[in-house]
């Protein structure tokens, strides 16, 4: 295979072309669960580990976004809960991300609510925080979408000791479509370059969004978006909007 920037986008544009059309009726039962969540008074919460947090924010608090959306993080145990920052080392956070016993304190430092939605991000899905979270979140009765790739999940072995993964949990899985390992470019001496998980999972995010805003549109109903903050206006829009959900919705540190 060739290698390069003109290689990489061919891949991603194959990819990004496969994963719209096979996931799109696993988006529209993820935009009607969220659609129902926000019907009911509910947000919706996101929580990803790794570059996986990079989703969370794509869904929680970014211009074009869904305002009722509250994005969760291994670091809220320092911030909302008093731990210690050395926790946050690299080397510590790679350790906490396989933590089952951790997800229970990010779950409870949250401000959730019954009527509220959890979205998870993991393309591996298979380590103990994502897993105990999704545990936790259906033990609640919350509505659950994961984000994941459903064939490097598959040839992983859970590390969570029940030996569930985050695709088993789910209510809706969305498959980003990544390949075992997630890079697409193999190179000499059997590592890989050009990942694409953010790519295809940021996709996915945004395509559940629009299915939301096309669902609520349909309706009659008007859906509460965010504004860029750096066009004129789009302070005093959001914050008339985040003022419905106070103390429902972080942005986190």
């Amino acid at each position: 295979m060739d290698i390069g920037a003109a290689a990489y986008v061919e891949q991603i544009e194959k990819l990004v072309s496969e994963v719209a059309r096979a996931q799109a009726e696993p988006v529209r039962r993820a935009a009607a669960l969220v659609t129902a969540a926000l019907r009911a008074g509910g947000v919706v919460n996101a929580f990803g580990s790794g570059h996986s947090e990079a989703i969370a924010m794509e869904i929680a608090g970014r211009a074009g976004g869904l305002v009722p959306t509250n994005r969760l993080a291994l670091r809220d145990v320092v911030v909302y809960g008093g731990e210690p920052v050395s926790m946050l080392t690299a080397a510590n956070a790679r350790e906490l991300e396989r933590d089952p016993t951790i997800a229970q304190r990010i779950y409870d430092l949250a401000p959730v609510r019954p009527e509220d939605v959890f979205v998870l991000i993991s393309s591996s899905g298979v380590n103990g925080s994502i897993v105990e979270l999704a545990e936790i979140v259906k033990r609640n009765g919350h509505g659950l979408i994961a984000i994941t790739s459903v064939r490097h999940s598959t040839e992983m072995t859970s590390r969570h000791p029940s030996g569930h993964k985050l695709l088993d949990l789910a209510d809706v899985v969305l498959d980003n479509g990544a390949p075992y390992g997630d890079a697409v470019m193999p190179l000499p001496g059997g590592a890989s370059t050009g990942a694409v998980s953010t790519i295809t999972s940021a996709l996915l995010a945004q395509m559940v969004v629009a299915e939301v805003v096309r669902e609520l549109l349909e309706a009659g109903e008007t859906p509460p978006m965010y504004r860029s903050v750096n066009v004129a206006g789009g302070d005093e829009h959001n914050r008339a909007l985040e003022a419905r959900y106070a103390g429902r919705i972080r942005r986190g540190a």
